[in-house]
């Protein structure tokens, strides 16, 4: 069974139905029906147009649950409305349920879980796993996303930024359960990028190419968090490196310069560093100088105090965090790393232990503990 081939399928199947006036609701669930068909099936007779029997399937999965309903006359227009059997249109308007998955009255987690369905192919079940929540949970979720999107017109301009928005969260949440989201999220980011010409698009794609690029380095084999710094860069992904490098290039050249550019272009100093003492720390604090200039997010200040520590020195680094809400996540273990290195190991012990105990997730509590033991093991000979 080539599950790769329907989940890349499933959004045009389901676009087609909607685009022909099928609530969404209904329309995303004769596609799933059409879909367990489909594994039930293929693999001991797979069809010669795989794209033209899910949706014919898909309209008959429709039809049988509108039976169900009052409006004969209603469904006696439908199934005169029954595709021709044959090749089905190369038009995909996949496009269109990015906005629609993106609708501005849908929370970020039911955004983000109805992409997953209905863009990304992904059953109700893994994406539960993903998120690490009971598959029932998830399913009301994304049955009250699509309540919520069901009779929403397609002829209202998208918002890009809010379909960004959506595909970055996904890439956020990394990898958990079954489902590894943060390529899960590149795959539907190219698929964005293949069909939206933005440079915001190309810089979000960048951002993670670039991103992903350093995942092998990031955990120790125990499974420990390694910092940027103490990262063996030989396990980095050159080969995404260099083509989100490129990415990145094109979009820079357009000159229309956005959020998810200035961060990439961070993440491509980095990248391109030989050793993390050759970073080019004067140049990152720039790019965080457009960064803030775009977005004026308290979260890229922090990180701007970081860089200004690494580019003009701690003091410089502890003079810029002042300036901030020492309630921002991560503040303390800033503060804590820029301590550490204007060599005042008592305070910055202290605030690692502190921060450890703020931690978001059990792997960062750990890395900030073990910190806070290193530099009181280290005062005490």
């Amino acid at each position: 069974m080539d599950e790769a081939l329907l989940r890349s399928l499933t959004p045009s199947v389901l676009a087609l139905l909607v685009r022909r006036g099928v609530d969404f609701a209904a329309a995303e669930d004769a596609v799933q029906d059409a879909l367990v068909e489909a594994v039930r099936g293929w693999p001991a007779d797979p069809p010669r147009d795989p794209k033209g029997w899910l949706v014919t399937v898909a309209w008959r999965k429709f039809l049988d649950q509108s039976r169900a309903d009052t409006a004969r006359r209603r469904r006696e227009d439908r199934a005169g409305e029954e595709p021709a059997p044959g090749p089905t249109p190369a038009a995909d308007d996949t496009l269109r349920l990015y906005f629609l998955c993106a609708h501005p009255s849908l929370t970020p987690s039911s955004a983000v879980a109805l992409t997953l369905r209905a863009v990304g192919g992904l059953t109700t079940r893994q994406i539960a796993r993903a998120y690490l929540v009971p598959e029932a949970t998830m399913a009301q979720r994304i049955s009250r996303a699509k309540r919520t999107v069901s009779g929403v017109r397609f002829d209202r301009p998208g918002d890009v930024a809010t379909v960004l928005r959506v595909l970055y969260l996904v890439f956020n949440e990394g990898y958990s359960g079954d489902v590894d989201l943060a390529a899960e999220a590149i795959r539907l980011t190219r698929q964005l990028a293949a069909g939206i010409d933005h440079p915001e698009v190309a810089g979000l794609l960048a951002l993670m190419l670039l991103h992903h690029a350093r995942r092998a380095g990031r955990t120790a084999p125990d499974g420990s968090l390694v910092p940027l710094a103490e990262q063996d860069r030989g396990r980095w992904d050159t080969r995404l490196i260099a083509e989100g490098v490129a990415i990145l290039q094109a979009a820079l050249a357009r000159d229309r310069l956005g959020e998810f550019q200035a961060q990439a272009a961070i993440a491509a100093l980095h990248a391109d560093a030989p050793t993390a003492e050759e970073t080019d720390w004067v140049q990152i604090v720039e790019w965080y100088d457009e960064l803030l200039r775009l977005t004026g997010n308290p979260v890229v200040r922090l990180n701007r105090a970081v860089a200004v520590g690494e580019a003009d020195g701690p003091r410089a680094g502890l003079a810029a965090l002042a300036e901030l809400d020492g309630s921002l996540p991560r503040h303390t273990a800033v503060a804590a790393y820029l301590h550490e290195r204007d060599g005042d190991l008592e305070t910055a012990a202290r605030l690692y232990a502190e921060a450890a105990h703020h931690a978001a997730n059990l792997a960062e509590r750990d890395h900030l503990t073990r910190q806070a033991a290193r530099l009181n093991a280290r005062r005490r000979h």
